[in-house]
This record gives structure tokens, sequence and C-alpha cells, in this order.
């Protein structure tokens, strides 16, 4: 279905945007303490894409960004767009085999890296010919590649825009990979518009708000922030990475009004301040935070502290507004975005009855259309319309939408489904704990048990979070059958760039995954 209200492509969208907020700040980064506004922003745009243009770039290219949070990402990625390329981001903690997977699966030609990286670069630029180019970020190497900044100082201020449709490809998004080698995700122009204009919408955003981005470039979050922005006409500041003891005061130092509370549980458990409510916050925003502890973020904190859902080949599919303070706290992900239908279907594709849980379907514009070189998985997940989102859900009388889990996440204990991010919620609710991870292990009387592992917050031990706290803490939350048997002490997890556990390094050690830690049947 035709959406009313886009631009023809996101160049020119940010075209209209520097007409009507021309001299208004754009875009502030922290670390710099480096400032553009919409003009300057567009000027320094227009010289990148010249540049690159100059350089060989052409409409329909794929260039890769290994990229950390610095003007570079957003001046490339933005230039990509006008020149009608295709931007491939790679995380910045890719190692060789990572990054020579992305680099050949997606077929890029060029690469745009900072200098932090590149000796991991040099250790598979034989294996990548189809590098014709390395742009610098950065410090300069010795004589490697081009410094980026440098090249686009004498180039044109002045751009000539090309031809590029609501449906050519701007990014190839490859998906955390927190199982095999990552997916490409093929991301449309239309697919960034409606996600920047939805949230804008969604977050009552306008030209006088400043909204603060601390998720990495390289992964969608920060982009669809910078399209929301960009949308609205309002500001962005950006850090580098999200800072636990930072986080709010960044927030009262730029006059933060929206934000997408990333990792709201460590800023929740950061110790009380008297300044915690001294700020200009009229919004905060979340996708994972225990839900039993929201009320209590909302008022310590005194700002709407709602929940959404999307994942990166949906764009945006359900919010709770601002205005529904009644389901603070519910546990829900909101109801359907005006652009989205949904289905809620068994195993078999029947749609299940209202209340119960199934697979989430989605469908609407503004989506991936399929992932890169991979007809199978592009078959398995996009069907007759309809994308197969691999989550568990449920839907309520008033239309409000409830995630179980992952499908793959379920845990089948004796005929009984558990849903690891529901146990793993309330763990996370504990004063104690930094961070829970559940997953499912063998059992040979009732197929799978439920274990646990544990990090503890700073300066807590397993000695002052003892395993018997945990399970007491448990009862009376969660059903006696889904209170983890075994648990394990960590110091830290293996994270994914934006805060996932990669659980399938938890569970290396198949031969021994109920040894060496706390079982509760030994002990009752």
């Amino acid at each position: 279905m035709p959406v009313s209200g886009l631009a023809k492509n996101v160049g020119i969208l940010l075209e209209e945007a520097t007409a009507r907020y021309g001299s208004k700040t754009a875009i502030h980064f922290i670390e710099e303490d480096l400032s553009f506004t919409y003009a300057e922003l567009n000027r320094q745009i227009n010289r990148y894409a010249n540049m690159l243009q100059g350089k060989g770039i052409r409409q329909g290219d794929h260039v890769a960004l290994m990229l950390p949070n610095c003007p570079d990402y957003p001046l490339t990625w933005l230039a990509l767009a006008k020149l009608g390329a295709v931007a491939v981001p790679l995380n910045i903690a890719y190692q060789a085999q990572d990054m020579e997977y992305v680099l050949d699966n997606s077929d890029a030609c060029a690469l745009v890296i900072h200098s932090d990286y590149l000796p991991v670069f040099n250790k598979i630029a034989e294996k990548t010919p189809a590098i014709r180019n390395v742009f610098l970020s950065g410090e300069p190497g010795a004589s490697e590649g081009q410094l980026l900044s440098k090249l686009a100082k004498t180039a044109s201020d002045d751009f000539t825009p090309l031809e590029v449709a609501l449906d050519d490809i701007l990014n190839i998004q490859y998906t955390s990979g927190t199982t095999g080698f990552p997916k490409g995700c093929l991301l449309t122009h239309e697919y960034w518009l409606i996600f920047g204009q939805s949230a804008a919408k969604q977050m009552t955003m306008t030209e006088a708000d400043v909204f603060l981005g601390v998720a990495p470039f390289y992964y969608i979050d920060t982009q669809w922030e910078l399209m929301m922005c960009i949308s609205a006409g309002g500001a962005m500041v950006v850090g580098k990475k999200y800072s636990a003891s930072n986080f709010m005061k960044w927030i009262r130092k730029y006059g933060v009004t929206i934000c997408f509370a990333t990792m709201a549980a460590w800023t929740f458990k950061q110790p009380e301040s008297p300044l915690d409510r001294q700020h200009k916050l009229k919004f905060m925003m979340f996708g994972q935070f225990p839900h039993e502890l929201q009320r209590l973020f909302e008022e310590r904190f005194k700002v709407p502290l709602r929940a959404g859902y999307g994942m990166t080949e949906s764009g945006p599919a359900t919010a709770i507004s601002i205005e529904d303070a009644k389901m603070s706290g519910s546990g829900s992900v909101g109801q359907l975005s005006e652009l989205r239908e949904a289905r809620i279907v068994d195993d078999m594709g029947n749609d299940v009855p209202q209340g119960e849980i199934g697979e989430l379907l989605l469908k609407g514009p503004g989506m991936m259309t399929g992932y890169y070189k991979n007809p199978k998985a592009t078959a398995e997940t996009l069907v007759d319309g309809w994308l197969y989102t691999g989550d568990l859900f449920r839907v309520d009388e008033g239309g409000y939408y409830y995630i179980v889990g992952r499908k793959k996440e379920m845990i089948k204990r004796s005929g009984e489904n558990i849903s690891a991010n529901e146990v793993e919620n309330i763990l996370k609710s504990h004063p104690k704990v930094a961070n829970a991870a559940v997953v499912a292990v063998p059992d040979e009387s009732r197929n799978e048990e439920v274990k646990a592992y544990i990090v503890p917050l700073e300066g807590e031990t397993p000695e002052t979070i003892t395993p018997e706290e945990i399970i007491e803490f448990c009862k009376g939350k969660i059903a006696e059958f889904k209170i983890p048997r075994y648990i394990k002490y960590r110091k830290t997890f293996p994270l994914t760039s934006v805060g996932k556990v990669i659980k399938r390094e938890l569970t290396t050690d198949q031969d021994n995954l109920t040894g060496n830690c706390y079982d509760r049947m030994k002990v009752i």
C-alpha cells in the first residue's frame, strides 16, 4: 500500500529537512564535541558523495562500513543514499573470519574502515580481492587506504541528485548472528523512511526535541533514530557507546527530551541520585526491561517509560503510546503500528484463538524484501507476503500484544513450554543481579530442564546472592516448574553489540552442561 507523506528517497528527505530546518542543529557528537546544522550536514554529505563518486563508487555498488559512532558513519551512509549505492554495516567486534564472510557474502567492492580495525582487515585483505577501494577514518595508516575527511575537503558541496527509487536497497543489514553466520537483510529507502516517520509519530517528536543515541550506528537502532530526527527536524546527540554512569548525565547536559532507553536495567541499577529527576525528558522508550520494574523506573526518574517491539526484518511493529499510562508495567509491548497487519499462528500456520500463544506474523510496507543471496532463508521467513518473526506472542481483547519468547528459546520440560525470556526477566529484576541468561539443558526424565546463568551486580558475589536466595525470589513470581533447576555464576556474558547474550557461547561444553553448577534437586 502507498504511504502518504514519504519523501522520494532518503537523500531527498535530507534535502527537504535542510530547506525547512537549515540553521538548526541536526547532530552533535559528544566525544568529538562536534556539531552540524542541517545545512552543514547536507553540505558535508554532498562532499562525501562527490568524493566517493569521483573514486569510482556507482549507483548499486555495495560499500562496507566498519566504523564506530563517529561523524564519518552518518556522513558516509547518507552519501551512499544520495548515490543510490548500498551500505553494508560491519560490527566493529568482527574478527577476521566474520569480516571475511560478510565482505564476501555481501559482494562489497569498497570498504570504509576506522584505522583501529585495519589490523583485522589486513589479515584477510588478500582473501577479499573484490575490495577495490579502502577508505580510512580516524588516524591515517602508513600508506593504507585514503583518509575520508581529507579527500572530502576538496570535493564540491553541490551534489547533482540521482534517480533513486523507494524500493532501491540502501542497506544489506546483517543480523546479530547469535547462531551461526549472520543473514543480510535487504532494507530499502522506503524501509528507512517509514521507520523514521513512524518513530517520530510514536515518540511525538518535533523540531524542538533533542534525542540521545548511544547504540552502535552499525546496528539499526541509531540509523532509524537518525531517520526519525531528520523526519521531525529534531536534533540528535550521539555518544560512542552506552555508559550506565554517563547516560543520565548526558541527558541533563544536552537537554535531551526523548531517548530510547538502551540497556535500561543497567541505568536503573545505578545508585540513586537527587539529580535523577532533574532533566527535560518527556518520553523514554525501551525494547527490553523487566516489566515488574517499569513503574519504579518511572517514579524514580519522573518520566513515562513505554515498551515497543520491532526487529531488523520488520522495522517498527508495536508500541505503547505516551498517553497509555495504564499499560505501564503490564508486560505488553503495545498495539500494532497503523502500517502493520498481524497474525498469531500455530506450528501448522493456523491462526490461534485470542489469548493463545503462537508465532507472530507481520505484513505491511517498509519491511525487508529478503535475505541477500539466501533464497532458502527468504522463503522460510517471507511466506505469501507475511513475515514469520520467530517470536512467540499472545494478544488480548484490547489488541495489546505480549511477547512470550523466541520460538527457538522455548524450554520443553515435562510437556510444559517455558519461555526463557520470562524467567530471565524475573531474575534480572532481583536487585543484586546485573544480568541473567536462561537456556534449556537435556534431562533424561523431563526432556529438558531450566538452567540459569547469573552475573551478580558489582560488589556482589555468589556468597552474597546465593542460589537459595535466587530460588526463593522466584517463588510466587513464576510457576514452580519454571524456576531454574541449575544455577551457574559468571563474571560477564558474551554480548552482541546491542547487549544481547550470545547463548551459544554459554553452552559450548555440551557434555557437562549440568555439572560444576548448583542443582536444586540435589538439595531439596
